[in-house]
């Protein structure tokens, strides 16, 4: 839904009162840019900067605001904003040579070969090209298009007129100008993270079997016309197959997750919605969120968090509606069991019928050395792939290839479903910006308005696989898969097949977002990575097909004590933005509550206060037992005891199963309050014990030291405590971190709580938010706010969010710029 189009006198007042007031600052942008004509031949930008460098963009259309924000990402980010564009262009290769590893933020990639071999391809192919050709609803619309070519000139007309002062790329041959393309192609990196971005070294190493000796060349002929016999694949365990699958889209093995809740009227002190959105991202590379405020009055105002080389607020908030994502558990793909021709592995048959693959040679230069040359194989489907991880391969043989489905490499709407949500005025308008754009790849959306309503939706472009059509048409191995993971393996030989089209979507092969579960105007609706099932656990939603997600299965941790929490918050009513803020940072770790007090039980009930180790030696463990029974359950920089359960709940979780691990399993019935009662004699429990003992004595580290001189980040020499847990921990503040005994625990944060927003509203004009970027807004040790929300971060403080114009310009460190192009 669109804003409604103020009056044309009343347009020009809001942009001439704006621009007054900053030309009250006239001095300190002419000192920034030499320049006092905000909006002077070229595109041009107003950017008024307030506390922790927040950008606020002012803009008269949407190319000009795409400049701006532009302009200002580079001045943020710039070295980890063209390492991404050397990413997306196939170039890491000629930089950094083939063998070194890319972050990780665009791709799953290992090695920069196989990943400049996908990108190349991709771009070479045109692929990018086409979609930004194709006209909306399924490409990109005008405004979004403007974004992106305003986008890269900001970028580059910063490049142009501001030295790098940033260590990681000065000076740096790979930091080059970009193109709309280049801006696309980083959109479709995101858009494909889920499903080509996962099998890219697959892509790149499928190649042929050497084809059978003088064999025929004519395709043998079907046993029928409307059933041909699929080619046997590899033996293949469905057990093995099944757990692996499940494991590849277990989204808390994810390094991006998050949660969300929506409250209702009926639940808060004003009768106005409230929204906690908590997104958990990788801290460092390309995948990192940048905070900013893009207005063109009369037509969009919009503040949140963007991931940095987008042109769009991703998550956020206007005057009326505030929204989040999580990352859902749809399976964004399926795969395609191919028969091939005997004399000809490159040759597929549908129907009977021979199809050639698409072969394309990719040459990728190298730093310090040749070209290398590589083909890569493509059907109707979409590319040959080798496997999905590391326990499901998918071998080439001469009988039978596995091709990979995904329907977001025709998805480039992203952007338009994030610049209508940002339009959007309420609820109701986010489900219909939702509907009509359908690009949102691997989230789901919670949402709430100024009216009190809420809404949880997982709209995401899906395959359009039924589950009669997986009974129909999976393989042997989709018949393990598709129930355990949601992966279909359906047989590409057989026309019959074909994924189909619903009549409500953009794109053909996919579910409409008729198909979508769905839950409005709900007490609460709340999702920590879980399906929907749960979205609100008094209207559990069901009845979707199993590519959505499970229903009646156990719930992660963190899901339990999510819910635990929102439904009592929700049921204690009167709820304003300050319980937002108090829940962000609790800290309760709900494995604790489940399992600390036994654990200490079971310690204390060992003989002689001893247990045995995984190398078989005897552990004194007396000490941790009082620790265990003494810890308040929490994961706060200053609990003691927190440091203690999580190495040992790691090591627990690791080595026992769940139905070894509880007395009382899951029941559907109970999903938050099952499994429960952790069975203390299992044998997990004395060696997790004594190897958790053992490993924090060798490294000095006393039992009941608290959590935060352990778990903390070093910025500028100074070491900041972290607060928060893991995801086995359950906690909403969630924090992951590598254990490293030498450099004191867990000395780096490597992804959890990322870009936070707690908003509401109480009757005035501008909304009540409070928000936090954990990590800061720049990646430039030399910046002044590299650091400057992450020490925030680390005192559970926030940043008072200023959106109303007012707020803007009576901020005490408002600074004023106005970049343009110089042509």
């Amino acid at each position: 839904m669109h804003l409604s189009t103020r009056p044309a006198l009343r347009r020009a007042a809001l942009t001439g009162a704006a621009l007054l007031a900053v030309t009250a600052a006239a001095p300190q942008a002419s000192a920034a840019t030499g320049d006092r004509i905000p909006f002077g031949g070229g595109l041009s930008a107003v950017i008024r900067y307030t506390e922790n460098g927040i950008p606020h963009i002012l803009a008269r259309d949407y190319a000009h605001l795409g400049f701006g924000t532009g302009w200002a990402q580079a001045a943020d980010q710039v070295c980890v904003l063209a390492d991404g564009f050397a990413t997306v262009a196939g170039e890491r290769s000629r930089w950094f040579g083939p063998e070194a590893a890319p972050d990780g933020s665009l791709s799953s990639a290992t090695r920069n070969l196989p990943s400049d071999l996908y990108f190349k391809g991709v771009r070479e192919s045109g692929a990018v090209d086409k979609l930004l050709a194709a006209p909306a609803p399924a490409g990109p619309g005008k405004d979004v298009k403007e974004l992106m070519r305003g986008w890269a000139a900001g970028y580059n007309a910063w490049l142009a007129q501001n030295e790098i002062g940033d260590p990681a790329c000065k000076g740096a041959g790979w930091v080059r100008p970009v193109t709309t393309t280049d801006v696309a192609a980083r959109a479709f990196a995101v858009s494909v993270l889920g499903g080509q971005g996962r099998a890219v070294d697959a892509i790149a190493a499928a190649q042929p079997p050497a084809p059978a000796p003088a064999a025929p060349t004519t395709a043998p002929a079907p046993t029928t016309t409307d059933a041909p016999t699929t080619a046997p694949a590899p033996a293949v365990d469905p057990q093995a197959a099944a757990q692996a699958a499940r494991e590849f889209f277990d989204t808390s093995r994810y390094d991006m997750g998050s949660n969300a809740v929506a409250f209702a009227g009926s639940t808060t002190a004003g009768g106005r919605g409230l929204l906690l959105g908590n997104p958990h991202y990788p801290w460092q590379g390309g995948r990192r969120f940048w905070q900013s405020q893009q207005t063109i009055p009369g037509e969009l105002n919009v503040s949140g968090g963007s991931l940095i080389g987008a042109p769009v607020v991703g998550i956020g908030f206007n005057e009326k509606v505030a929204w989040s994502h999580t990352v859902a558990t749809g399976t964004p793909v399926n795969l395609h069991q191919l028969t091939l021709d005997p004399a000809d592995p490159t040759v597929y048959l549908v129907d009977g019928k021979p199809e050639a693959m698409t072969r394309r040679t990719v040459t990728v230069p190298v730093a310090g050395g040749e070209p290398v040359t590589r083909s890569q194989w493509w059907t109707r489907f979409g590319p040959v792939i080798t496997g999905m991880g590391a326990g499901l391969p998918l071998p080439w043989t001469a009988q039978t290839a596995y091709a990979l489905a995904d329907p977001n490499a025709a998805n480039l709407r992203g952007s338009d479903s994030a610049l209508a949500m940002g339009k959007a005025r309420s609820v109701a308008g986010i489900q219909e910006a939702l509907a009509r754009t359908q690009g949102l790849p691997w989230v789901n959306t919670v949402a709430a308005d100024s009216a009190g309503g809420t809404l949880f939706t997982q709209t995401q472009v899906l395959p359009r696989i039924t589950d009669e059509l997986a009974a129909r048409c999976s393989t042997p191995l989709g018949r393990a898969t598709y129930p355990a993971s949601g992966l279909a393996v359906l047989d590409g030989a057989r026309g019959e097949c074909a994924l189909g089209a619903d009549p409500d979507a953009v794109q053909p092969g996919v579910f409409g977002p008729g198909k979508a579960p769905t839950l409005r105007d709900a007490p609460y609706a709340e999702n920590s990575n879980d399906s929907a099932w749960l979205a609100n656990a008094d209207r559990p939603l069901t009845g979707y097909e199993r590519i959505w997600g499970n229903v009646g299965a156990p719930r992660s941790m963190r899901t339990r004590g999510a819910v635990e929490d929102v439904s009592a918050m929700a049921a204690r009513g009167g709820l304003t933005v300050g319980d937002l803020q108090k829940q962000q940072f609790a800290n309760r770790v709900p494995a604790g509550d489940l399992a600390a007090a036994d654990a200490a039980a079971a310690c204390a009930a060992l003989p002689g206060g001893t247990a045995t180790a995984s190398d078989g030696s005897a552990v004194d463990v007396s000490a941790a037992c009082p620790v265990l029974a003494g810890w308040d359950h929490s994961a706060d920089g200053t609990s003691r005891g927190a440091l203690l359960f999580d190495r040992f709940w790691r090591k627990l979780t690791a080595s026992t199963a769940a139905k070894d691990l509880w007395l009382v399993p899951f029941s559907a019935a109970d999903p938050v309050r099952t499994p429960r009662t952790l069975n203390r004699t299992a044998p997990g429990v004395g060696r997790a014990l004594a190897d958790t003992v053992a490993e924090l004595r060798a490294a000095g580290i006393a039992l009941d030291a608290p959590l935060g001189e352990h778990q903390f980040v070093v910025r500028g020499g100074q070491r900041l405590p972290v607060g928060g847990g893991t995801e086995s921990l359950g906690v909403w503040n969630k924090i992951e971190a590598p254990w490293n005994a030498a450099a004191g625990g867990y000395p780096e944060i490597v992804h959890g709580s990322s870009h936070i927003q707690a908003v509401g509203w109480d009757g005035g004009r501008c909304p009540v938010a409070r928000t936090l970027l954990t990590y800061s807004q720049s990646a430039n040790p030399n910046s002044p706010f590299y650091a400057d929300q992450t020490r925030l971060f680390s005192q559970e403080r926030w940043v008072t969010s200023r959106f109303c114009e007012r707020d803007i310009l009576t901020s005490p460190r408002l600074k004023v710029v106005w970049p343009r192009e110089r042509r």
